[in-house]
């Protein structure tokens, strides 16, 4: 293990423990705090990431098993389907670790985490909003299809595999000002 692993792991550890103890914010500094993975890689020069897939994979599991510690407290449609989703997840990581396949990622993707971020978000801003299953159903088909965009431009069409924090910025911020 690199000590660019080591330091972008103890980041992505710090980042996903905040959610037990602050549930709506913790969760959105996970998410956040996984996604700066592109920004420390390009900052650090420690050693470098060999497999970053794989990396990325493990260090995921420590946000997950938080999110779905904060999970098992909830009750009804909330637990059911974090349940599930957490499961099915966790299918998709075990079959993407003993084949490295990454269009296993896309068939399996993490909706568990749009979801969780809904019932934390319905839980912060409605809290004595109760879920139907035709919502349950309604938000979850919402989550797949935002988390299947995101797995295609991840893991399907590996548009980001070839950028550093710093230059996707700059890609983002070119495209931003040929529209001026």
């Amino acid at each position: 293990m690199t000590l660019e692993q080591l330091v972008i792991g103890l980041i992505r550890l710090t980042g996903s423990l905040l959610v037990l103890r602050w549930v709506f914010v913790g969760a959105i500094l996970a998410i956040l705090v996984d996604f700066s993975d592109l920004f420390w890689m390009g900052f650090l020069d420690l050693g470098g990431i060999p497999n970053y897939q794989a990396f990325d994979k493990w260090l995921d599991l420590i946000y997950m098993f938080a999110f779905f510690t904060v999970a098992m407290k909830w009750s009804g449609y909330d637990k059911s389907v974090s349940i599930t989703l957490f499961v099915f997840r966790m299918i998709g990581f075990t079959a993407f670790e003993f084949t490295h396949i990454r269009f296993l990622l896309f068939i399996f993707p993490n909706v568990f985490e749009f979801w969780f971020l809904f019932v934390v978000a319905r839980k912060y801003y409605r809290p004595k909003q109760v879920m139907t299953l035709k919502n349950t159903c309604l938000v979850l088909l919402i989550c797949l299809i935002l988390k299947l965009g995101q797995e295609w431009i991840l893991h399907g069409g590996k548009y980001l595999d070839s950028f550093t924090f710093f230059e996707a910025v700059e890609s983002i911020y070119d495209f931003l000002i040929f529209w001026k």
